[in-house]
């Protein structure tokens, strides 16, 4: 399919590399795509970045029948563009409109909008370091219709803005609420697939938990609430007596992307990775023991979180003596050194885009 371009006249001011934060900002443009039944996805465009005009009876609106995805380009030592591993979000992007009833798109096609859009706005990619312009796709219900059923229209929309660090520790380690009392995702539910409902659900429980001082909330299982889970914008990995342990993806989990370059790291540099079912009683034994060495969580917004501080019912764990451990800071300068082109991609993961 063709993909349509029509240039702003009125650009946009660049704000400062080391006033970013994280989604505050928008490059110039965006691409769109419909979907109408019967004729499939059509009209690929980009187009100057600009409000959208929504019927109040807008399907998304009722029914939150949305998907969305996570992803970032990086600014090459020669000027070009990196993207990290695009196919996966547009395959992830694919299981989660299964779930919600969404026609599913092109992957390879989804990469080329992406592509597209990185090259005509390549000049918002901020070269600051730990900076990077971060991409969002998102397909979301048009159907002017009141009643509980799948839509009979999509839109499917990339935006993309430049950022800085995701939290504002920074790489220092994060404090971190274990959750008991709220329930994010069930098997069977849509904690696998990433959209919308997943984070409304999650932000009282976040809510709560920065205002007793914490920057995210660790989920435990719906179910008998003792198996962790996943942090609220990341997976975790908890490093005990030499092994690194992350919880199995089991249905009610997202698959994250870095969680799986991670671990191909990891055991890259010969170490073991486990993942399975653990319980959170297992974690605090394991401080008690003297075998908890380290926590850290990973995601595309973050990249590596290391964990400093666990706060369980009360019951507050330091770990690593609050400091960042030797592995979280070999993952985040390896991970980080292969987005950037800094180091050699052994793993096949960056794409070149120009």
């Amino acid at each position: 399919m063709e993909i349509k371009i029509v240039k702003t006249t009125s650009p946009k001011e660049k704000p400062q590399a080391d006033k970013l934060g994280f989604g505050k900002y928008f490059t110039d443009h965006m691409f769109v795509m419909d979907y109408t039944e019967g004729k499939g996805w059509h009209d690929a465009r980009i187009v100057p970045y600009a409000p959208l005009s929504m019927d109040p009876s807008c399907m998304v609106l009722h029914y939150g029948q949305t998907v969305f995805e996570g992803m970032k380009a990086y600014r090459s030592a020669d000027g070009g563009a990196l993207l990290f591993r695009p196919m996966n979000n547009m395959k992830r992007i694919n299981l989660s409109n299964e779930r919600l009833c969404i026609p599913p798109i092109d992957e390879e096609f989804g990469v080329e909008a992406v592509k597209k859009l990185v090259e005509v706005d390549k000049d918002w990619i901020p070269d600051g370091e730990g900076t990077s312009l971060y991409i969002r796709p998102f397909i979301f219900a048009t159907e002017c219709a009141l009643g509980v059923h799948p839509s009979h229209t999509y839109q499917f929309i990339i935006i993309m803005s430049p950022v800085g660090a995701y939290y504002p520790e920074g790489l220092n380690p994060v404090k971190i609420y274990v959750e008991d009392e709220y329930v994010r995702a069930v098997r069977g539910g849509m904690g696998f697939a990433k959209t919308a409902g997943n984070y409304a659900a999650s932000i009282k429980a976040q809510e709560v938990a920065g205002k007793k001082g914490y920057t995210q909330v660790l989920w435990l299982d719906g179910v008998e609430r003792k198996y962790i889970e996943e942090v609220g914008t990341m997976n975790v990995f908890f490093k005990m007596d030499g092994e690194i342990i992350t919880p199995a993806l089991n249905g009610s989990i997202l698959g994250g992307i870095t969680r799986d370059s991670s671990i191909q790291i990891l055991r890259s540099w010969g170490m073991k990775v486990t993942e399975r079912k653990l319980g959170i009683q297992e974690v605090y034994d394991a401080h008690a023991a003297g075998k908890l060495e380290e926590v850290f969580g990973t995601g595309t917004a973050a990249v590596i979180s290391p964990v400093g501080e666990l706060n369980w019912d009360g019951n507050i764990i330091t770990i690593n003596d609050g400091k960042i451990g030797e592995i979280s800071g070999k993952l985040y300068d390896t991970i980080t050194g292969i987005q950037s082109g800094k180091l050699e991609d052994t793993f096949g993961f960056t794409v070149k885009v120009s």
